[in-house]
């Protein structure tokens, strides 16, 4: 058998050893392929937020150079529409146009100037336009001067046209300039996404990889799991059947004890009923016939007469107490109740406690009544002797299907669950009831007494 079990623990070692490395590896391979994924939905992320950004800065950077040039459209607008109108209202949309611009260059710096490229190209743009803006106020000044023939000098040659075609000029390089760095932003992303499915694809054919295996793996432990649990269901019926086996030897053993011991108690009672009543009562009749020849008006003579006849007496009383206790002859010849009714009478005399009986007739085999005095006479013993109890109950009812016997105190009581394993009394009592196919229980509480109830089936009892 120790060979068995161990072959049987070596294979149980060896199946899990090999079901930990593949599982390890599927881990393994599942765990690669999140971090993988989680790695590249992160990486693919951050670059096409970045191309967008930029993307979405170039635009706008393009949107404030076109307004940028419809400024310096509104600002000739305005001033040619003042010098030929010479009303102010035109000037308005002039300053304002000029106001903004300064301020646009301001911010369109700001923005080129991380890049020297672009920030070369916005340098001549910004010159062209400074010298347009310089060609307008000139021209102002002098149509305020009154010098007409200058300013008409001034706007109607083709230095401003120059001017503004130069801006246009710059403007479009420039704009060329923010249409590739977008292309390129573009191309990113093109690139991040071709990345990111290439990505996604490689790692779902691991994750398919690792549940293929994971499921590979399910197989192969249910079908361990299947044949372990067979084992097992194998071997735990063997062993119920050795315990079964072993159980009913035990009980018959302590049956076949129990049977021997109430064998001795009988002939042990026999031998004091007969050898020791005979001795006794031999000495009680000696005793009479040395009364009668002895002068008992001796003070000294009578009190020792008398004193031997008390001895004898209490002696014979011992010996029917011992022999009652040892095999009840009230119970073999009275039946049951008025054996429990004496039992119970003799404790309370003894115990000087109140004790109750309700005890109602039934019709039990010897056996079993046997039991039911030993289980009656075993509680009053322990009440006796633990309880400093001041009144006890013994009840015996007869009921349709079965028998019920219950010895309830009002003594300390004590923690079920603290009771001793060793308790050998609660287990000798147990063991009788169980062995007639009856039920014992204990119920106690510290300061609420004890209660021992028996129920023992009618069609085992009869």
């Amino acid at each position: 058998m120790q060979n068995v079990e161990a072959q049987l623990l070596g294979n149980k070692m060896h199946m899990r050893w090999i079901n930990f490395r593949t599982i390890a590896i599927s881990l393994t391979l599942t765990i690669t392929a999140a971090i993988l994924m989680v790695s590249i939905n992160e990486t693919s992320y951050k670059r096409s937020t970045n191309a967008l950004e930029a993307m979405t800065e170039i635009q706008a950077t393009r949107s404030k150079i076109s307004w940028l040039m419809r400024l310096m459209l509104d600002a000739e607008t305005g001033l040619r529409g003042y010098l030929l109108t010479s009303e102010e209202r035109y000037l308005t949309p002039y300053n304002e146009a000029i106001s903004a611009i300064n301020q646009d260059m301001e911010a369109l710096r700001k923005v080129f100037v991380q890049d020297p490229q672009d920030l070369a190209l916005f340098t001549s743009l910004t010159r062209q336009i400074e010298r347009k803006m310089s060609e307008m106020e000139l021209s102002l000044q002098l149509y305020r001067q009154g010098n007409q023939e200058a300013w008409r000098f001034v706007m109607f040659t083709d230095l401003g046209m120059e001017n503004m075609d130069a801006i246009r000029h710059h403007t479009r390089d420039l704009i060329a300039s923010l249409d590739q760095r977008g292309d390129r932003n573009q191309r990113k992303i093109e690139h991040t996404l071709a990345l990111s499915r290439i990505g996604i694809a490689t790692v779902t054919a691991l994750g398919v990889l690792g549940f293929f295996m994971y499921l590979r793996q399910a197989h192969a432990l249910q079908r361990a799991s299947l044949r372990e649990q067979e084992i097992q269901r194998d071997e735990r019926n063997r062993l119920e059947a050795v315990v079964r086996e072993r159980t009913a030897t035990l009980t018959e053993l302590a049956n076949h004890l129990q049977q021997v011991r109430e064998d001795e108690r009988g002939h042990l009672a026999r031998e004091l009923h007969d050898e020791l009543g005979a001795l006794l009562t031999a000495a009680k009749l000696d005793v009479a016939r040395l009364k009668s020849k002895v002068d008992l008006t001796a003070p000294d003579a009578a009190e020792r007469i008398r004193h031997l006849i008390e001895t004898l007496n209490s002696g014979i009383a011992l010996k029917r107490r011992i022999i009652e206790d040892l095999r009840p002859s009230s119970l073999y010849n009275l039946g049951l109740i008025t054996a429990l009714e004496i039992l119970t009478r003799e404790f309370a005399e003894r115990s000087a406690l109140e004790v109750t009986a309700n005890l109602e007739p039934v019709t039990l085999s010897d056996s079993i009544q046997l039991t039911i005095y030993r289980i009656v006479q075993e509680s009053l013993t322990n009440i006796g002797k633990y309880a400093q109890a001041q009144h006890v109950i013994v009840s015996l009812h007869n009921y349709p299907t079965y028998v019920a016997v219950q010895i309830q105190d009002d003594g300390k009581g004590f923690e079920v669950t603290s009771m001793r394993p060793k308790s050998h009394g609660l287990a000798g009592m147990r063991h009788r009831v169980e062995a007639t196919g009856g039920r014992l229980s204990v119920a106690s509480e510290l300061g609420k007494g004890t209660t021992i109830s028996v129920v023992i089936p009618l069609n085992n009892a009869a």
